[in-house]
Formats: structure tokens, C-alpha cells, sequence
């Protein structure tokens, strides 16, 4: 898929307009609903290419924070072939109780990916907990930056941050 048939199969699928609170708790007149493309097979096959080219050698590894970022994770592992593991968002109150499904370790040299950035906040609480197991952050790459403050706040805590499409490569504007 090109880029520009990824943007038309994202946008058609996925953006809604309406009146929107996202996570961050700000205001929206869009909406874009990472499931209706992340459940998608072939945006997501694609967007495993795409996160794919982000990876440099010295990576050892996927990390994807739940919900989101499980899908985009597995795709890129299946594109890459490198192990994966889930960030979780909170400790589950039974069986290992642990905060990162699969196994990360210390040394690795970790591919964050995540579905669309406004101010960073979840994937920045995913990068703490695998820095806090020993790995290293190599950069954190989404499939849409809202353009809201993610990429500050990212860069301003020390990580590298890309993504693949902006809002304004959706053709939003506000």
C-alpha cells in the first residue's frame, strides 16, 4: 500500500467529526478511532511496514502499550521477526501481577510503537516502565501525531519521537 493509499484507508475508515473529549481530557471537533483501521488487516499490515522502516539495527525489540498499541506491536514483529512484548497500564490484580507481557530485558534496545499521539502521556508512562526493566527507549514512533504537544513533551523527556502521518497529512486542520 502507498502512503497515499494508507492516508485515503485511514481517513475514510477511522476519522469521525463530532464533539469529542480524548484521553488527554482536551476537546475535539475529530475524532480518529485507531480501532476501526487497527482492526483493519490490510492498514494494519501496512502500518507494520511503515513502523518497520523506523527500525535501526541495534534494536532487540517491539514494545506496544495496551490496548492501542498490542495490534501495532504484533504487526511490526511479524513484519521485522524481532520478539515484542505488551506494556501494560496497570498491574492486573492476579496471576504475575507483572507491568510488561513477554519478555524484556535488561540491554534491550526497545521500538515503541503507539496509535496516535496528543500530548504523549500514555506512551511516556510506557517507556518509564521499560526503561524501569533495564531496556533503553530507542524512539517512540505513532501512527498520527494530533500535533498537540506529543512531540514536545516526548522530546522534552528525553526520547526520540517520529510518526508516520500527522493530522494535517489527513487533511485535518483545526
Amino acid at each position: 500500500m502507498t502512503r497515499e493509499e494508507l492516508i485515503q484507508r485511514i481517513k475514510e475508515t477511522a476519522y469521525l467529526e463530532g464533539d469529542f473529549t480524548l484521553r488527554s481530557g482536551k476537546k475535539s471537533k475529530y475524532y480518529l478511532d485507531k480501532y476501526l483501521f487497527e482492526t483493519c488487516p490490510d492498514i494494519l499490515k501496512a502500518l507494520g511496514a511503515a513502523f518497520a522502516e523506523h527500525l535501526t539495527d541495534d534494536v532487540t525489540l517491539i514494545a506496544g502499550a495496551e490496548l492501542g498499541g498490542v495490534a501495532l506491536a504484533a504487526a511490526t514483529a511479524m513484519e521485522t521477526g524481532k520478539n515484542w512484548v505488551i506494556i501494560r497500564n496497570s498491574k492486573k490484580g492476579y496471576g504475575t501481577g507483572k507491568m510488561v507481557e513477554g519478555v524484556i530485558k535488561e540491554g534491550d534496545v526497545v521500538l515503541l510503537v503507539e496509535d496516535i499521539a496528543t500530548t504523549g502521556g500514555q506512551v511516556l508512562e510506557a517507556a518509564k516502565i521499560i526503561t524501569e526493566a533495564g531496556a533503553t527507549v530507542k524512539k517512540i514512533v505513532c501512527v498520527i501525531d494530533r500535533r498537540q504537544g506529543a512531540e514536545e513533551n516526548i522530546t522534552g523527556a528525553g526520547h526520540v519521537f517520529e510518526s508516520i502521518l500527522t493530522k494535517n497529512d489527513l487533511g485535518i486542520t483545526d
